[in-house]
């Protein structure tokens, strides 16, 4: 059964995806922090790792001076992609333009397509119609929103990219934009469509399951927000592509980045935890990743 863990995986293209498959690191006390320093290899300086969440409201926003000193001892953040490059954005939503010659109200039965409008129309307060030409994985961005309570979330990307350009840091990122529609291309249009259509029947499971992972990030406890998305499996679905492979290409980037100069990583929280997290693959590549209280 699938949960809304977009918030804590990164993607910048919302999705509902399953978690890894591999088993959860041992957690300890130690683990319990959003910001971790990265030294060692002959690094000049340290470089930090930050866990954020993609959607919040507000009052649950953390950011404390340690974390803002962090950055500020850096020369240049690095988020999984580059979030001052206005051609990034361009290129996801056109890459969720459907060219197959299919409108969205093709992959939905005529009763799922009802049911999927009235959610658009009534909860989100949308004309379905404005998604016609786009692909059913679009739509799926737009329903993780639902989630938030409040009117108007924040962004841990734009708050931290301001913080960026007021420091006069360099912005960059771990992926190109095609990277990401790939993997949306993967995904089997039946899957989705399937997805969105539980969600419309009946939300409260997905938004329980936010608050849930909400409160352990405002904790900062890692290791209960690993268990939460390693807990939300499809057994029909092989979507470690989402998460673990993307942590295993992202440390050679790392790397090379870290060698120039000092990099304040912001990825999403959900990246960092367990055997195939990048904390773990940092210390097997030879660093020292200590939490930063």
């Amino acid at each position: 059964m699938k949960r809304i863990v977009v918030v804590l995986t990164g993607l910048l293209i919302a999705c509902s995806v399953t978690a890894r498959e591999n088993k959860p690191a041992p957690a300890n006390k130690s683990d319990k922090s959003l910001l971790w320093k990265i030294t060692g290899k002959d690094m000049k300086a340290p470089s930090y790792v930050f866990g954020t969440i993609h959607m919040l409201c507000q009052k649950d926003y953390i950011w404390t001076p340690v974390m803002r000193n962090s950055l500020r001892a850096c020369k240049e953040v690095c988020f999984e992609m580059d979030m001052d490059d206005p051609s990034v954005m361009m290129q996801i939503a056109m890459g969720m333009i459907d060219n197959s010659g299919r409108s969205l109200k093709d992959y939905f039965t005529p009763e799922e397509y009802a049911l999927v409008e009235s959610f658009v129309n009534d909860s989100l307060g949308m004309n379905i119609a404005m998604f016609q030409q786009m692909k059913p994985a679009a739509l799926q961005s737009l329903f993780a929103t639902r989630a938030v309570s409040c009117s108007t979330p924040v962004s841990y990307e734009a708050n931290i990219m301001e913080e960026a350009k007021k420091y006069k840091l360099e912005v960059t990122g771990l992926e190109q934009a095609n990277e990401q529609l790939e993997l949306f291309d993967r995904l089997p249009a039946d899957s989705v469509v399937k997805e969105l259509v539980k969600m419309a029947t009946d939300y409260s499971q997905e938004r329980l399951e936010y608050q849930r992972m909400l409160r352990a990030y405002k904790r900062q406890d890692l290791p209960v927000l690993f268990q939460l998305i390693d807990s939300t499996r499809a057994a029909s679905d092989d979507l470690t592509a989402f998460l673990d492979d993307r942590n295993h290409k992202w440390i050679s980037r790392m790397e090379e980045r870290m060698e120039q100069r000092p990099v304040f990583f912001a990825v999403g929280a959900g990246h960092l935890l367990g055997e195939n997290g990048i904390i773990q693959l940092l210390r097997n590549a030879g660093y020292r990743v200590e939490a930063v209280k």
